[in-house]
């Protein structure tokens, strides 16, 4: 019975200094000059869409909720915001190669269509950010039509085969 109670005081302990340790926010004030509506036409109703969708993972600017204060939760979160940006960050696809933004157009068709994105894990609690059936289908053609234009634009016409990099 003493283990345990050492135990449960460690474990205590442990958790109230973890709260001194902080994540750096994903937050952003100035204005995204490699947005990708800087390069690629963005309807209204894409933007809104990704912005309520997406943005908090793939862009320099996400929303944190209360929760993101109390550790190791916040690390959680931060490790996925900064996956999310590894893979696709929308603030900085006009500087990506015209290859690898054919590939990241092509990867949100793909991963829309399988339903694996918004992550489950982010829409059980952003209720908002789940896709209806005519926001898929608006996302899906907005990718395709924007995958045919940056492979008009690439040299060599490239295809997600030919893209080697991440």
């Amino acid at each position: 019975m003493k283990i345990v109670k050492i135990i449960f005081i460690a474990l205590a302990v442990g958790l109230i200094v973890i709260q001194f340790f902080g994540i750096k926010k994903n937050q952003s004030t100035g204005e995204q000059i490699n947005h990708i509506s800087k390069q690629f036409a963005v309807t209204a109703d894409v933007e809104n869409i990704l912005k309520t969708s997406c943005y908090d993972c793939h862009s320099n600017n996400t929303v944190y909720p209360w929760y993101t204060g109390i550790q190791p939760i916040a690390w959680w979160l931060q490790g996925h915001v900064n996956e999310g940006k590894e893979e696709l960050n929308f603030d900085e696809f006009a500087q990506y190669n015209p290859r690898r933004q054919f590939k990241k157009i092509e990867e949100v068709e793909e991963m829309i269509n399988e339903g694996e994105m918004p992550l489950s894990s982010y829409t059980i609690i952003h209720s908002n950010a789940s896709l209806s059936a005519s926001q898929k289908e608006t996302l899906i053609n907005w990718a395709k039509s924007l995958g045919q234009e940056i492979k008009g634009k690439s040299p060599g016409s490239a295809t997600s085969e030919e893209v080697d990099e991440d």
